[in-house]
């Protein structure tokens, strides 16, 4: 489902173009309010996501109790954290570093050749600066760019960029590990949440659900407390896949009250739980709000991908993870209605996925919490 604007509410300006202006200072609309600019909120330096190795689960002939354990803090990190760091998880690390170089590349063409991709709010699908139609709202300082993998239906060539000359066939190779190892994922949180292994990914459609990509460009900022890269938000999505440029401390999740600076491995993946599979959980496993904080002297690169449910499925908690003492906390919707959501207003915390509550049901959750 798309959005039914057609243009964004003012002129796109791109961050890039700022940062390379020379100017000290950043424009007004950049500037976030005090409360929720970086340093507002406790920052945890000492602590970092769960570092999982997935070798034991991915490789033939594995030590089952090494298994077991694996498969334990994999269940742990969902339900408690949202977020953890993947190696040893079967995708070359040659092809995650060209896979970022492309983009990069990307980024560092003539503005003439990036504004042939430039987006709409409509589709999203492109080159863009913003999320949310609201006129007049702060943004983030960040560039970006957006394009479907599956179905098959919407991804589009024409629509990825044609620079540099190997970009499309490096995407399409990275791409499809990825599906692949998101696949993989899925069978581990429906056992760990005692299903069967396919039932999460029948529950997203099958093999008919969607997987898109947001390259994430976060160019040097003059004013880094001012402003965020990406404002605190939990993934509307399923689950998402972060390729992270580990030279860069940028992404920060919420855990506590407080504000986790993630440091990322080299070769690494960051794994986070998505809005919808909180929904199917019924909120055993727990999408956390992250943002993204900007650098005065180092620009960074990053991959995002979100493996989603189908468009046109309402999703609800799964009936398996329901009962008496477990009531269904949420109403369903469909993710095309629900995705609408951000399109149209931009990041905001977890308003989205609380908003979805049963009213009589929300106390319980509250409760069963603390």
């Amino acid at each position: 489902m798309s959005c039914n604007q057609e243009e964004w509410p003012e002129p796109i300006i791109r961050v890039q173009s700022l940062s390379e202006s020379g100017n000290t200072t950043i424009p007004n609309r950049y500037i976030k309010p005090p409360t929720k600019r970086p340093l507002y909120e406790p920052v945890a330096d000492d602590i970092d996501i769960p570092l999982i190795d997935l070798s034991s689960l991915l490789k033939e002939n594995q030590d089952q109790s090494l298994r077991k354990v694996t498969l334990a803090k994999i269940s742990e990190a969902c339900r408690e954290w949202g977020f953890f760091q993947i190696v040893n998880h079967g995708v070359s690390g040659e092809l995650m570093d060209r896979a970022r170089a492309v983009w990069r590349e990307f980024f560092h063409l003539p503005m003439e050749e990036k504004q042939k991709y430039a987006n709409s709010p409509k589709t999203y699908e492109g080159y863009g600066s913003r999320l949310g139609v609201e006129k007049g709202a702060i943004l983030d300082w960040s560039d970006y760019y957006f394009l479907h993998f599956l179905p098959s239906q919407l991804k589009d060539h024409n629509k990825w960029p044609a620079q540099p000359p190997y970009h499309r066939e490096v995407m399409e190779e990275y791409l499809s590990k990825m599906v692949k190892l998101c696949g993989r994922l899925m069978k581990i949180l429906s056992i760990n949440l005692e299903l069967e292994e396919n039932h999460l990914q029948d529950a997203f459609g099958g093999e008919d659900n969607g997987v898109c990509l947001r390259v994430n460009f976060y160019p040097k900022c003059p004013q880094p407390d001012l402003t965020l890269g990406i404002s605190s938000h939990s993934d509307p999505g399923g689950l998402t896949l972060l390729l992270p440029d580990h030279h860069v401390l940028g992404l920060q999740v919420c855990k506590d009250g407080k504000w986790v600076t993630v440091k990322p491995l080299s070769h690494a993946f960051i794994v986070n739980i998505g809005d919808q599979i909180q929904v199917l959980s019924n909120a055993i496993y727990k999408s956390v709000e992250h943002r993204v904080i900007v650098n005065p002297s180092m620009e960074r690169v990053s991959l995002a991908l979100f493996y989603n449910p189908r468009g046109d499925l309402p999703l609800e908690p799964i009936k398996e993870l329901v009962g008496p003492d477990n009531p269904a906390l949420y109403q369903p919707m469909t993710f095309d209605e629900y995705r609408l959501y951000i399109r149209l207003r931009g990041p905001r915390g977890k308003s989205q996925v609380e908003s979805l509550k049963n009213n009589q049901q929300s106390k319980i959750s509250s409760a069963r919490d603390d």
